[in-house]
């Protein structure tokens, strides 16, 4: 899977993922062979991180 590189797109992309179809960042991050890095990064950057309770970056 190919993220988006825009750092905005990829909270939206994710949180919908997040919210659609997936229980935690963990079961999106191995359903589609990338690692958690490769999304908490880009988004720790612009300060979105990951909350498990509410299954989204916020």
């Amino acid at each position: 899977m190919n993220l988006p590189k825009d750092p905005v797109i990829l909270l939206s992309f994710i949180n919908t993922y997040l919210r659609d179809r997936y229980p935690s960042l963990e079961e999106f991050c191995k359903s589609h062979n990338i690692s958690q890095e490769a999304v908490t990064g880009p988004l720790a950057a612009i300060d979105y991180h990951y909350q498990p309770d509410k299954n989204q970056f916020v």
